[in-house]
């Protein structure tokens, strides 16, 4: 594979604009929750970093649970619009907080599908926290609670995003310089 710098086009968040706004993000759900149990319910696996960083923010009593929703193909750098759940909650949600934690939305149909999916579980609150969000690119409407950071409709990675499944153990966001990355190298 190709090393990362070969192929950045830039950096689009900073590892310190991350933990800042992270942080902030905790300060938010601590408030919003104070005095509730919540479930945390990631979606994997692009999101497990954004959840451990925030998780250990969060001051409020709260669990985990997990979910594998893919709507990207290795190779596709957009997303198919069909979300197929491989691994659902071992949690039941009923009359439960929960918030969805998620790394990025884009035409929305992935978390339309999870959320629809998930109210019929009648949950007490059903809520989404998204890192990143590329409104110009939504096509479906998608309730966001709390919301990281709104970015340009590029292909990123980094702190949890992949590109054909490498490069997650970035600590920043980067975007993809798609005329230089070719992972056949």
């Amino acid at each position: 594979m190709q090393d990362y710098h070969e192929f950045l086009a830039e950096v689009l968040i900073s590892e310190n604009d991350l933990q800042r706004r992270i942080s902030e993000l905790a300060d938010e759900i601590n408030r919003d929750y104070n005095g509730e149990d919540l479930i945390l319910v990631c979606i994997l696996r692009g999101g497990i970093v954004f959840l451990t960083d925030l998780m250990r923010r969060i001051t409020i009593p709260h669990t985990l649970d997990f979910m594998v929703v893919s709507s990207y193909m290795v190779g596709a750098r957009q997303s198919s619009g069909q979300a197929r759940i491989t691994l659902d909650l071992r949690t039941d949600i009923y009359n439960q907080n929960v918030l969805l934690i998620e790394d990025i939305i884009d035409s929305g149909y992935t978390l339309r599908a999870v959320l629809d999916l998930l109210r019929t579980r009648k949950p007490k609150s059903l809520d989404v926290c998204v890192l990143l969000d590329k409104v110009e690119r939504r096509e479906v409407d998608v309730p966001v609670r709390y919301r990281g950071f709104i970015i340009p409709d590029k292909f990123v990675f980094g702190y949890g995003l992949d590109v054909d499944e490498y490069y997650r153990n970035l600590t920043f966001v980067g975007a993809l310089d798609t005329q230089k990355y070719h992972p056949e190298d």
